[in-house]
């Protein structure tokens, strides 16, 4: 009976008796077509156009449900039939741009220029297709049409190999019912091939000992596609650094030091083609730390960081599962990413505006209260204690050095707050311990989506979040497992 009442609460928007209602043979041919799109603007126009159409030889997603059954993504691809005006297929998706609208020099008027590919199967006959955008409540609305006729000698049909090293590493059944997972080399020279291989089973071996993908390995395809580069690594404009690579991959994005995108997403979609692919992760051969996620579109993450592992099972989270940052006291580059008092999209936060139907309403924890109290104010108090302590020894320590102190009168000093950051630090600690008994509970924690106020995340600690526990949290484990289900076709 849970379940009954966990699915009415997440699927709204479409019901699945109308995306069992279209037959795939009927409309579609077992091919796809990728349409290359421009997206040109600011915060307050936005423009999108047709670069190119090509014709990729398989369509690896699932024949049904043709209308997706959660309502995610900033941006809706709608194809509706036109002798019929009937709706016949629907995906969400989000965008690099999408993202930059957010951003200060987009609210100064800063138009910027960016690539996005999107994905339909091949229709038989002549279709609209229709792009819709949210507006700040999450409505839709149409913004972009464009007719398509499968005819049109304007479609591109050469082949999709451009000779690259295609690897199988594991094949456990047809793209249409498998989540087909692609990993292409970015930054590798030639002679980098067998790293590429062993990051391939590294990467991909680490996602399979974390749930729900551990329950999961069997539903999965996976391949890696090598082409050289002319050059190691990727882009760091902030440190003068820049690479000649295929994808353009860089930092700073949005002026942000650790955030890495692919600029080149035309060319990136055209060699992730070569394969039946869902969803691609792009390895960039260097030992930096950072990544970045799109939604429904790719991930990318650094290799040899201590940390990249870590980063890449974040990062897949987003562009995979559509999944939210459940982090707050962070640097990020938005202006009011979540608009107040508007519920956000994503599965694992949530403004909370109707605490008697949250959104994971059937996995909370008995009794539990929303919002749940975990401390976070006193915890907070403490940090900006710690932070207010650090800054003032930083100016004595200075001070004193100018007064030429001898070095036992400086240690003692530092000793001195040494002494005061331990008993912070045992404030904190205790803090930990009062509400330690909240670590494994589902409620609805305060902090999250970059907001210290108004956005909730269902558990203290996760992989979307804190990097305290390499795990997810119940929330996003459910919201991951509904993903792998539906690319295996088993949500009809």
């Amino acid at each position: 009976m849970k379940r009954k009442i966990f699915l009415f609460i997440f699927i709204l928007p479409f019901s699945l008796a109308l995306a069992q209602d279209i037959s795939f043979d009927q409309y579609f041919e077992d091919k796809a077509l990728r349409i290359d799109l421009y997206q040109v603007g600011d915060a307050r126009e936005e423009f999108m156009t047709v670069h190119r159409l090509f014709l990729e030889p398989i369509w690896p997603e699932p024949r049904a449900p043709l209308i997706q059954p959660f309502d995610y993504g900033r941006y809706l691809i709608k194809v509706y039939d036109i002798a019929s005006n009937r709706l016949l297929f629907c995906r969400g998706f989000e965008s690099v741009f999408g993202e930059y609208r957010t951003t200060s020099p987009a609210l100064a008027g800063v138009k910027k220029v960016m690539e996005r590919s999107i994905r339909i199967p091949l229709p038989k006959k002549p279709v609209n297709l229709i792009i819709e955008k949210r507006d700040r409540r999450n409505i839709p609305h149409p913004f972009f049409e464009l007719t398509i006729d499968p005819q049109d000698y304007h479609i591109i049909r050469e082949t999709a190999d451009y000779g690259d090293v295609i690897i199988e590493k594991q094949k456990t059944g047809d793209p249409q019912e498998r989540v087909d997972l692609v990993f292409i080399a970015e930054g590798y020279i030639a002679e980098d091939l067998e790293k590429f291989k062993k990051d391939l089973d590294r990467f991909s071996d680490y996602l399979f000992q974390i749930e729900p993908y551990k329950s999961h390995r069997n539903d999965f395809n996976i391949y890696g596609i090598f082409r050289p580069s002319p050059e190691r690594a990727m882009d760091e404009p902030r440190q003068r650094v820049y690479k000649k690579t295929n994808l353009n991959a860089s930092f700073n994005a949005f002026d942000l030091d650790r955030y890495m995108l692919i600029d080149d997403n035309h060319r990136l979609r055209a060699m992730a083609a070569q394969v039946p692919y869902d969803t691609i992760v792009v390895l960039v051969n260097s030992s930096r730390y950072g990544g970045g996620g799109i939604g429904f579109d790719y991930c990318v993450t650094t290799t040899d960081n201590p940390r990249s592992l870590q980063v890449f099972v974040h990062e897949f989270g987003h562009s995979f599962a559509y999944l939210a940052d459940e982090y707050y006291q962070a640097e990020v580059a938005y202006n009011e990413f979540y608009p107040q008092g508007v519920e956000p999209l994503e599965p694992n936060i949530t403004a909370l505006l109707d605490p008697d139907n949250i959104k994971w309403k059937a996995l909370l924890s008995p009794g539990i209260s929303l919002p749940t109290e975990y401390g976070k104010e006193k915890i907070e108090a403490l940090q900006a204690e710690m932070r207010s302590l650090r800054q003032k020894q930083a100016e004595e320590m200075e001070q004193a050095k100018k007064k030429g102190w001898p070095e036992a009168k400086l240690k003692a000093l530092q000793q001195k707050y040494q002494a005061q950051e331990k008993e912070i630090r045992a404030k904190m600690e205790q803090v930990r311990k009062e509400y330690a008994h909240l670590v494994d509970k589902v409620g609805a924690f305060e902090g999250a989506g970059y907001a210290s106020k108004g956005l909730f995340r269902p558990q203290m600690y996760c992989l979307m979040g804190s990097s305290e526990r390499a795990e997810f949290c119940r929330v996003c484990q459910w919201a991951i497992a509904r993903m792998i289900d539906f690319y295996c076709g088993r949500l009809r």
